[in-house]
């Protein structure tokens, strides 16, 4: 070792110069203290100073990084920010949503899904997206065909987050839609569907928040109040969905600083 690192690392077993026999073998058991000191004092000599892991790349989780942002929410447009009393009242909604559906979770569970729903992986985004959103949002093709009059293809709509369905996604499942859904929605317009799924996935979350759930729901509401402001049409049903997340994040699940300014 150098000697400045011996003086940031001093010795705890210093070893003096001593005798020792002519045969000593350093790569054979030691057979006394002086040897068995020697050679470790010869097995940290041969240590680098600097040890680099080897780590492969493939056994690392994908999206590990977690982002908190401390940035607020952009005011609503005039004209359209909610009341105290609004925020109050949906939050007291959301809270009776969760406590029935933690009530009766064993319940819904048990049911038996339709044969045509087959719940993609927790690991599988666009499996996910299309579960939720159909593949008609999903492929963004705006035109009905017409045999859709028929009937409701969920295949092609989207299947709404049945209670049946959420009460059979884990916390991770959660989690991991959420995320595929709050991508999603960072660059494609909002939609009923979509808040639907945003709704039922904030109902399933559980509390206290993981970091990373908390760094989603700071960037959905933070998405949300975004996507309010560049409304052109100022659609009142659509503004009050947004208001809606945004008030269950900030005052339910305690981000006050993302929180509306009553009106």
């Amino acid at each position: 070792m150098e000697p400045g690192v011996e003086e940031l690392m001093p010795r705890l077993l210093p070893v003096d110069d001593c005798d020792l026999a002519e045969d000593f073998d350093p790569t054979v058991p030691p057979r006394t203290p002086q040897e068995y000191l020697k050679r470790v004092q010869i097995e940290a000599a041969r240590c680098p100073d600097v040890v680099v892991a080897q780590i492969d790349p493939k056994k690392l989780r994908k999206k590990q990084t977690v982002n908190i942002s401390i940035s607020g929410c952009q005011p609503a447009p005039e004209g359209y920010s909610p009341t105290l009393k609004w925020q109050q009242q949906q939050v007291a909604n959301f809270s009776a949503v969760r406590q029935s559906l933690n009530k009766h979770r064993n319940h819904w569970r048990s049911q038996h899904l339709d044969s045509n729903v087959t719940m993609p992986k927790s690991e599988d985004e666009e499996g996910w997206k299309k579960f939720c959103l159909g593949e008609r949002l999903y492929s963004e093709i705006d035109a009905l065909s017409d045999n859709e009059n028929l009937g409701i293809d969920y295949i092609k709509v989207g299947f709404p987050p049945l209670l049946s369905i959420v009460s059979r996604m884990n916390q991770a499942t959660v989690t991991s839609v959420l995320e595929y859904l709050i991508g999603w929605f960072g660059e494609k317009k909002f939609t009923p569907e979509l808040g639907r799924w945003l709704y039922a996935l904030l109902a399933c979350l559980e509390k206290p928040l993981l970091p990373e759930a908390h760094s989603l729901i700071r960037q959905l509401a933070r998405r949300c109040s975004e996507v309010r402001v560049l409304e052109e049409n100022k659609n009142e049903e659509q503004i009050s969905a947004l208001n809606l997340i945004i008030c269950l994040v900030s005052r339910y699940f305690d981000q006050r600083d993302l929180a509306d300014e009553p009106s």
